[in-house]
């Protein structure tokens, strides 16, 4: 049985929550932990350019990809693209974006046998089932218009545009700074 409620009042959750205690014996619960596009999106959102090249290239070779070839796109080491990847995975959990549980889309091959003490990673996978939902996010991901960069940054000083004009907004740097006692001639610093 599956069931999916939108929109409920507060105690109806109390409610429905408190049934659910009382007859927790009875009930399994599982937990969809499948990446859908939505939450693939959301994972390539996060990830900054090194990983997302990293996924895109083990995409582009239909969910498996030598690390050999890896090292030669990322001279500086895999090791920044893949930390980039656990961090995703553990930040996506954290904010509630996907559920604990949910196995990392790109995962490790390692060489040598169990007794090696160190052994480096010879390959790296995606499974069948989540290579064409990535396809489509990678798709999704660079259809998606992006402003161009005008050069210019906002200054950290200006108020918000979205607060009113005459709002009470605290303000970083005073026009008149105040003196101190323990200045000399009370210099301000």
């Amino acid at each position: 049985m599956r069931i999916t409620i939108e929109g409920a009042s507060e105690e109806f959750e109390h409610k429905l929550l408190d049934l659910l205690a009382e007859h927790r014996d009875e009930l399994a619960v599982s937990v969809d932990t499948a990446w859908d596009i939505d939450r693939a999106m959301g994972f390539l959102n996060t990830l900054n350019e090194d990983a997302r090249l990293f996924v895109r290239l083990v995409v582009e070779s239909d969910g498996h990809l030598e690390a050999a070839v890896l090292r030669e796109a990322f001279p500086r080491g895999l090791r920044g693209p893949t930390v980039a990847l656990s961090y995703a995975l553990k930040r996506g959990v954290k904010h509630g974006w996907w559920p604990e549980g949910t196995e990392a889309p790109v995962t490790v091959i390692y060489g040598g046998g169990p007794q090696d003490g160190w052994r480096q990673a010879s390959a790296y996978e995606m499974s069948g089932e989540d290579l064409p939902v990535f396809r489509d996010a990678l798709a999704h991901y660079d259809a998606a218009p992006r402003p161009p960069w005008d050069g210019e940054a906002p200054s950290a000083f200006a108020v918000h545009p979205s607060w009113a004009a005459d709002a009470d907004v605290p303000r970083a740097l005073y026009e008149d700074p105040p003196t101190a006692p323990n200045f000399p001639d009370g210099a301000t610093r």
